[in-house]
């Protein structure tokens, strides 16, 4: 496949991730701010959103304050802001359409139709209806075209750049959301479990869309321990880190395999896989939990340059 190619489907994918990770964190947001929440060190829930995008310092540099209207506009609507839905989604249709040869017509049609739809909605002035309504689309967006990937794709190297462009953002965005966290996780500090706590802990399961099944899982209340073990070393959870890696080792060995050689990514990505595996809950809160979750950050984003290097450039 040629390298422009491959880097198209890669950051198809991960666009169309980044766009659905951005719509669950509105939602997220949205409900947060309906509960008699305490405030987090000064910052509401709708500064924690933008935070959890990776992109405040760009936010402030065009607001002032975060509120609902400003959020929404600069999260969903906003071109200045090259993470906006708006703008993943822009980003993502340009991609499919340069690579649609590599597409199949399911795919093709989910993300046209899925663009058009959305772009008759710009305003953040919409009613609490008509904005779950949008952000039920992204998702629906993201959801059918990870599902129709799944099921219609041949299994070659177009398919294995596609998933590992999810897998990068989708491990990327998890860590990002438990280390805005991180402070509520830790399991020993003082007046731990109260109603604030709870709610904090819902949203960061919520902001995945894991809440439903961390109950599943451990059929238990919510504890800040368990909720970082869930999301992080659980590799039936398909959001966790551990998880995202081990499916990307698969789709970078399937690589190695048909192009015949491996490389720096498949070194770097078995050392990070590795060193999850490796790692225990008791072990996270020993080092630090966000210290291990920034720490992970910049690996993911090094492995994502290594990728690019590797096969895209």
């Amino acid at each position: 496949m040629l390298s422009r190619h491959a880097d198209s489907l890669y950051w198809l994918a991960r666009y169309v991730e980044r766009a659905e990770n951005t719509a669950r964190l509105i939602e997220a947001a949205t409900r947060l701010s309906a509960t008699p929440i305490i405030a987090d060190g000064g910052r509401n829930e709708w500064e924690m959103a933008v935070d959890g995008t990776g992109t405040l310092d760009r936010f402030h540099e065009q607001h002032d304050e975060a509120t609902q209207r400003t959020v929404v506009d600069y999260l969903a609507f906003s071109s200045a802001n090259p993470s906006s839905i708006r703008s993943c989604l822009d980003i993502a249709r340009a991609n499919a359409r340069s690579v649609r040869t590599a597409l199949t017509m399911d795919m093709w049609e989910t993300i046209n139709s899925g663009w058009m739809e959305t772009r008759g909605v710009n305003s953040p002035n919409l009613t609490r209806q008509e904005l779950s309504d949008f952000l039920s689309r992204v998702k629906e967006l993201s959801l059918r075209f990870d599902g129709s990937a799944y099921r219609t794709m041949l299994r070659n190297d177009a398919y294995y750049f596609l998933r590992l462009g999810t897998l990068i953002e989708r491990a990327d965005f998890t860590a990002r959301v438990l280390a805005l966290k991180a402070d509520v996780l830790d399991p020993t500090r003082p007046s731990l479990g109260g109603s604030a706590d709870y709610f904090q802990w819902s949203w960061i399961l919520r902001s995945v869309s894991a809440l439903t099944s961390y109950h599943w899982v451990y059929r238990d209340n919510l504890k800040p321990n368990l909720v970082a073990e869930f999301l992080i070393l659980k590799a039936e959870m398909p959001r966790s880190l551990v998880s995202c890696y081990e499916n990307i080792m698969i789709n970078l060995d399937s690589l190695s395999r048909d192009y015949g050689r491996q490389g720096a990514s498949q070194r770097k990505a078995r050392m990070l896989l590795s060193q999850l595996q490796d790692t225990t809950l008791s072990g996270l809160f020993a080092i630090g939990l966000k210290e291990f979750l920034e720490r992970f950050i910049l690996d993911n984003a090094s492995l994502g340059d290594t990728i690019a290097e590797q096969y895209l450039g």
